[in-house]
């Protein structure tokens, strides 16, 4: 029988061990903290050192540490202590990595790591990208982009490539002017608790992209961005990591100019196995995307308890306020900086892979829009299940409706059409169950069914509660 004080030995030896972990303060490497002088090489001689070991990277409160691009390591925790600031520089001159390898026209890499392994990102501090700096006069709904010739300086605030037990948490980080965090080949992935805010007036300001990531689990996070909140997509630059796929989000809150959740438009490859759950998605143009534009596929995807509010915005960001859209159609060609960069190498034109097995179960959906499905053939959507979803569409802004956007799409980008709750173009059996469609008080004229359908096979309806948005002119169901 071990008797108590050795027990009492044993157990306070175990707690020294659990707190051992080592501390570089980057302020005892040189880091001033002032807001004016780029701390970057401070910061990457205490990365530097605490990669040899291990331990913990402190971002020290109440400081200001201005920085340009640094790199982290394998096996440190970065923490930013509450009341501390990381901030980027807006000295454009000192962003020259590319963010997609050879392809410089999509901005640089502020906070960098490559083949990083066991790294945290910890705290309650801030990690700003100073995104405002980097913007052009501001608009009534953007900022204008500054030209550029070959490289867009604008930083990603975060990237890392070929990542491996990642864990991002609590931290606040945003203001980007690209990308937030983008993750690519990355495999075991937690990201939680974190408050994420840009500007909704910054273009291509994503929140978390993750590209060819695998096994990641996203929960309990506030976001805000210009463009996508949360985007899976498999870009060509980095096709040596293959699919994404095993992707879980729960117990979020966003907010988007653009899309909310994402899945595309860039996929080269098999995006599945995916799950959206008990999320909320206030004031957003676009909430729910699929948008297949390449020859990869996306299926065995889930959204389940979802609550959405989705309303009109300018045409300068993607959507027309659909809340839940699935669209396949090829790539457009040429009409963008970086069309080239998106086919295959040495193609000048692309094809689109199939969308199949998606699930949409307990959404409520109110906005100016209904849900959107359209493909440039039936055989690229297969199996979509819609099971208790509520759609309430109203005129409450003063931007054109009656209009689809399949931008970047080789066909016509805006189509006119009527809005209908549910609208369907050319897909494989498509099935609704328990699902209803209301309208509201301001109805134009260009409101019309509870489900329009063209060019489906098989469309089954089960218990569908609603009317046309007027009842007396025209039928609930068109097909």
């Amino acid at each position: 029988m071990i008797k108590k004080p050795i027990i009492a030995i044993i157990l306070f030896c175990f707690s020294l061990t659990a707190t051992a972990q080592k501390v570089y303060d980057i302020k005892k490497y040189g880091a001033k903290g002032d807001g004016k002088t780029n701390d970057a090489g401070a910061i990457q001689k205490a990365i530097d050192a605490c990669s040899k070991t291990g331990g913990r990277v402190l971002i020290p409160a109440p400081f200001t540490f201005l920085a340009g691009p640094f790199d982290v390591k394998s096996g440190i925790d970065l923490h930013v202590e509450a009341g501390a600031k990381l901030l980027a520089s807006p000295d454009e001159k000192l962003y020259t990595k590319s963010a997609f390898r050879s392809n410089p026209g999509e901005g640089t890499i502020w906070i960098g790591g490559k083949n990083v392994e066991n790294f945290s990102i910890s705290g309650t501090g801030e990690i700003d990208g100073n995104g405002i700096s980097f913007m052009g006069e501001e608009l009534e709904d953007s900022y204008v982009l500054k030209p550029f010739t070959v490289l867009d300086p604008r930083p990603h605030v975060l990237t890392i490539i070929g990542g491996k037990n990642i864990r991002i948490r609590d931290v606040h980080i945003g203001n980007s002017a690209y990308w937030t965090i983008h993750l690519v080949g990355c495999n075991d992935v937690v990201i939680s608790g974190i408050t994420l805010l840009n500007s909704l007036k910054v273009r291509n300001s994503d929140g978390i992209d993750l590209d060819h990531c695998k096994n990641v689990r996203i929960s309990d996070c506030y976001i805000e961005s210009g463009d996508d909140c949360i985007c899976l997509k498999n870009r060509r630059e980095f096709e040596e990591f293959g699919a994404c796929e095993n992707i879980t989000v729960t117990n979020c809150t966003m907010t988007s100019s653009s899309c909310a959740i994402k899945i595309g438009s860039e996929n080269m490859d098999a995006i599945r196995q995916v799950m959206f759950n008990n999320c909320i998605i206030k004031n957003s143009n676009r909430a729910l995307g699929i948008q297949n534009r390449d020859e990869g596929t996306v299926s065995d995807v889930l959204f389940s308890n979802i609550i959405i509010e989705a309303k009109l915005t300018t045409d300068t960001w993607w959507g027309k306020a659909e809340p839940i859209y699935i669209t396949a159609y090829r790539r457009a060609k040429g009409n963008h900086k970086d069309a080239n960069w998106r086919f295959p190498k040495g193609a000048v034109q692309g094809k689109v892979g199939e969308i199949k097995n998606i699930y949409f179960t307990n959404i409520q959906c109110t906005g100016e829009n209904g849900v959107y499905v359209s493909a440039e053939s039936k055989d690229k959507i297969k199996n979509i299940v819609f099971d208790n979803v509520s759609v309430f569409i109203d005129k409450t802004t003063t931007h054109q409706g009656g209009i689809y956007d399949r931008r970047p799409s080789e066909l016509e980008g805006f189509v006119q059409g009527s809005t209908a709750g549910f609208y369907f173009d050319s897909a494989e059996k498509i099935k609704m169950q328990n699902c209803s469609v209301e309208w509201g008080k301001n109805k134009p004229v260009y409101f019309t069914y509870a489900v329009e359908s063209k060019n489906v096979d098989s469309l089954i309806i089960n218990n569908l509660e609603g009317q046309s948005a007027f009842p007396d002119k025209l039928e609930a169901v068109k097909k």
